[in-house]
């Protein structure tokens, strides 16, 4: 549960983060003189939501009762599902079948990516604490 907490607070801390830079973007990169508090405040919310989910729900990785294919896709399978719940109800997406399966493309990609760089760091780090055993 302290893991769970943690990785919450960070986060939404993340998300809020993301957030504020986003908004910075928008009014000095955009030129925009005033902001919608309407709009402002649902992608606020939206960042902060994303920010949560996506620290908190790598906590299926370390759930050891589950192979890595089976936490691969439960993990997939929650983040696709939230960010795409979020993203049509906010917007982020256009909310037509052109809309979702390019952006479905391009969150494949980005995930394969990321998870093959975490999966290389990983078994990395297993390699040099099983040459650090074998040492003893």
């Amino acid at each position: 549960m302290k893991t769970f907490m943690t990785r919450s607070l960070l986060g939404i801390f993340f998300g809020s983060f993301l957030g504020v830079v986003t908004i910075l973007a928008v009014v000095y990169i955009g030129g925009k003189d005033t902001l919608d508090a309407a709009i402002l405040a649902k992608n606020l919310f939206g960042t902060v939501f994303c920010g949560w989910f996506f620290t908190v729900t790598p906590m299926l990785f370390e759930n050891e009762k589950l192979t890595l294919p089976v936490q691969t896709t439960l993990h997939f399978l929650s983040v696709t599902a939230l960010y795409f719940i979020v993203a049509f109800v906010i917007g982020w997406i256009p909310f037509t079948l052109k809309g979702f399966i390019s952006m479905l493309s391009i969150f494949i990609v980005f995930y394969s990516i990321i998870w093959f760089a975490f999966y290389m760091y990983f078994r990395k780090q297993a390699e040099r604490l099983n040459a650090e055993l074998r040492e003893l």
